[in-house]
């Protein structure tokens, strides 16, 4: 008679006694590595293991890495304010959590700062400006990538009307070359500099180029604390200035991290439409 109590009174106490514990209320950080790139989640998830580590230990708090890859969930986790640090590749995400939800702008991530997206066309190609596309058919990634995000403010940069081209979208970066290779388009647009200079290796030509935009920001939620965002970017800026420093970023592949003017990126946010 008194075994289902003790037992229900022991899975309760368990119960309390995870949600008293730090990783009931473990820092999230979100990285997305973009939609036109192939990136399983959970090696991205490896990718930031040491630094989440250093970061719990620094903030006194556990930090989780979550890996984002859909943009919409993502556009959902940043406006309910689920995500504490987040990893952003594409800007126009990054600019509008900024915007709308309060997030701050930490830092963004060195050899990143001028992403700009390339119009190719063919060796034999007669066009000599974006004005030349009207009529004609474009390739370009994924529709609600930064790269296609750039692509359109470019084009009405040009006076060209949506409706005077046809924008052909594919899910990776790597297929816009064959779109223009096998005629199916006349030009595609990418921001992948291996494909850019490879094009040009070729002998293909470069119609035109965007604005450059950074991309892969940090962002930081309006949850956390001012000194907490500091530290955070004291951290982050400082880790390619040891040897030790640069082995935790190797994972990641990337070269280190610096600061951008939050104002500035807000522009360039104006620029793309948002």
């Amino acid at each position: 008679m008194t075994f289902a109590p003790t037992f229900l009174a022991r899975g309760l106490c368990a119960a309390l006694m995870l949600l008293a514990s730090p990783w009931a209320n473990a820092l999230v950080f979100a990285v997305n590595e973009g939609v036109t790139y192939r990136v399983p989640l959970e090696e991205v998830r490896g990718r930031y293991a040491v630094i989440a580590a250093d970061l719990s230990k620094l903030l006194k708090q556990p930090v989780t890495i979550e890996p984002v890859g859909d943009y919409n969930l993502l556009r959902r986790g940043l406006q309910s304010k689920a995500y504490d640090i987040a990893m952003i590749h594409p800007a126009h995400v990054s600019i509008q959590a900024i915007k709308g939800s309060g997030y701050k702008l930490v830092a963004v991530t060195k050899g990143y700062q001028k992403y700009t997206a390339s119009f190719l066309v063919s060796a034999d190609s007669t066009m000599s400006s974006l004005a030349d596309l009207k009529g004609r058919k474009l390739g370009a990634p994924d529709e609600d990538s930064i790269t296609s995000w750039m692509v359109r403010a470019t084009l009405r940069d040009a006076k060209i009307e949506p409706g005077q081209i046809a924008i052909t979208y594919t899910r990776y970066q790597d297929a816009v070359p064959f779109f223009v290779e096998n005629k199916l388009t006349q030009s595609g647009a990418t921001a992948a500099n291996a494909l850019v200079k490879a094009w040009q290796a070729k002998g293909g030509k470069i119609l035109a180029q965007s604005k450059s935009v950074p991309i892969k920001h940090i962002l930081a939620s309006p949850n956390l604390g001012a000194d907490q965002v500091e530290k955070i970017r004291d951290y982050l800026i400082g880790l390619d200035g040891s040897d030790e420093g640069k082995k935790k970023l190797e994972p990641t592949k990337y070269t280190g991290f610096e600061k951008y003017d939050e104002a500035k990126m807000l522009e360039l946010g104006a620029w793309l439409g948002l």
